[in-house]
Formats: C-alpha cells, structure tokens, sequence
C-alpha cells in the first residue's frame, strides 16, 4: 500500500537541514489537499445522498480507528456549535471506544466483533448515514462496521487512500483520495489525514448547505452561546434584515437567541408568525424569502394601487 510504503525521496530525511525537511513537509500538505480535486465528483455524489437520506431524523455516524477516527471525531464534533446540528444524531463508532478519541488503544483496530456490536447497538435505519474513514482501506474494524451498516440499509460513505481496498469496495459511496506514500513512512496523520478532514468538511457542511443551516454564508443555525458568538449573530442579523445593530440585538433577544426567527421579527414579522413561515419553509431563509416575495408580488398583482408595504429593518431580496 501506498501509504506504508517508504518514499526514497525521503529516506535521509532525518539528516536534512531542518528548514528543508519542513518545506518538503509543507509541500506534500499541498500534494494531499490537490489530489482531492479528482475525487470532487465523488464526494458531491455521497453528500447529495447524504442529504436525501438523512431527513428530519436520521443520524450522521461517524466510523474510524487510530488516526482517522480521530480526525472523524474532530468533523462530527463540530456541527452541534456551528450548524446546531442535533447532538443525538451525531454518533461516533470508533475503535477502542471513547478512550480511543485521545490515546491510542492497542489492536482495538482488528477488533471485528466489536464493530458489530457498536453498529447493532446504533440500531440503524436508511435515514441514517455512516461515513466510515480508514488511510489504508483495510482496517478490519472499520471495514466490518460499514459492511454491518450496510446491511441495516444505512448510506454507507467509504472514504480510503489507497484504492482496490476493502472499505471501498464495501460502500455504498467510495471516495479515494490517492495521497500516495508519506514523508514518514506509515505516518497517515500527514497527507492522509490532512486529506481525510478535508473531505470530511466537505461533506458535512455540504449536507448543511443543502438543508438550509447556511444562507449568504452565515452560519445561520449558529446558538449563541458566549459573547463572541452572540455578538456574531446580531451582526448576521443587522446584515440579513438591513436593520441597526440595536434593532438586530433585541429582536434576538425576543427569539431567545435564534437567528433565523429574529431575522423575520426584524423584519416586522410576529413571533408566531414567524415561527409558522420557518417551520413550512423547512427552516430554509432562502425559501422563506423566495414564498414571501411570491406572496408580495402575488398581493400586488391582485390590488395594483395599493402601495407596498414597508417592514420594520428595511427589504431583503431573496
């Protein structure tokens, strides 16, 4: 395999001025951030799935073991605070268990038995979606979690380094990311890993765009929970409804810290009303503003002399 294969390049590495093993060391960064551009169609493929599937209910269930189920964790651990992604559809199935996620936990890896039992236990359905993450391809935990996924009829997501390997052959969605062999021999946290939480970003926040968590790029389902992130949500506010920062403030304040209803209170809508627009828009500022506009030009077409309205905070376009 690729990825445990020594790189004579690199074999006196160790006795390179250290400025020179760090360029080397940056450069192959890069090499493994552009041989992501090839699996692109790939991974658009599996993240429309993901999305389809995953509805109002279904779980992300992240797969990994030593590096890569770390770097899993990092990604799943992330959408709760930036996209208020529910945090009980969001699971981890890593090998060796939580302990794994900051030490390594020796031969949890070849631990089959295991991984069946964590993926039984998640009690899987085909709203739910496992991306399952391994440098080699081969790791046998991570191999039989996504085959036993598979068989609860989960979207099954294989992302690998090395192609013709077991994981991707057992995907539903198989995304090879062709980093070739590391610097350090065998050192997946390199190139490999920095590949794998690429395209791990990639996915999950493409899920997020596509269920309406993103709109303008604000984060938009974003719970401001400290100072810095409160004062970031006023400004999403102010921004989207074309209000003063004082009017952004309390109308967020009124929707007890959710940007998407202060954006319509701005906006003059009432709190009831504007809770009803969110929930038959799916929670999708763009397709709230899309049904308003269409409701506006609707109502001046039907009375063509009366003046338009001005709401509280100014106009949005779509």
């Amino acid at each position: 395999m690729a990825t445990e294969d020594v790189d004579p390049r690199f074999s006196d590495l160790d006795a390179w001025p250290l400025v020179s093993a760090m360029e080397a060391m940056w450069e192959g960064q890069l090499a493994a951030v552009a041989a992501i551009g090839h699996a692109l169609p790939a991974i658009t493929a599996a993240t429309e799935a993901a999305q389809a599937a995953l509805g109002d209910y279904g779980c992300l269930v992240y797969v990994g073991a030593g590096t890569s189920g770390r770097v899993a964790v990092q990604d799943g651990a992330e959408l709760t605070p930036t996209f208020a992604w529910p945090k009980e559809r969001v699971r981890f199935i890593v090998a060796g268990g939580d302990s794994a996620f900051v030490k390594s936990i020796e031969g949890a890896e070849d631990d089959i038995d295991d991984a069946v039992t964590q993926i039984d236990a998640a009690r899987l359905t085909p709203h739910d979606v496992v991306i399952a993450v391994a440098a080699s391809g081969t790791t046998p935990f991570t191999v039989a979690a996504l085959q036993q996924a598979g068989s609860c009829g989960a979207v099954t997501i294989g992302i690998a380094n090395n192609p013709g390997t077991a994981l991707l052959a057992s995907a539903k969605f198989p995304i090879l990311i062709e980093t070739g062999r590391e610097l350090i021999a065998g050192s997946t946290r390199m190139k490999a890993g920095t590949a794998q939480k690429v395209v791990l970003n990639l996915i999950s926040s493409g899920i997020m765009l596509r269920l309406g968590r993103v709109y303008r790029g604000m984060m938009v389902n974003m719970q401001p929970t400290n100072a810095k992130l409160k004062r970031r949500a006023e400004a999403m506010v102010a921004q989207i409804a074309d209000c003063d920062p004082s009017h952004a403030a309390r109308s967020l304040e009124q929707a007890e810290g959710d940007v998407k209803t202060a954006v319509l209170l701005a906006l003059g809508v009432g709190r009831t009303e504007a809770e009803t627009i969110l929930k038959d828009g799916d929670g999708n500022l763009r397709r709230v503003f899309a049904e308003l506009a269409k409701d506006r030009d609707s109502d001046r077409d039907s009375h063509p002399k009366a003046p338009a309205a001005r709401k509280q905070g100014g106009a949005v376009e779509p």
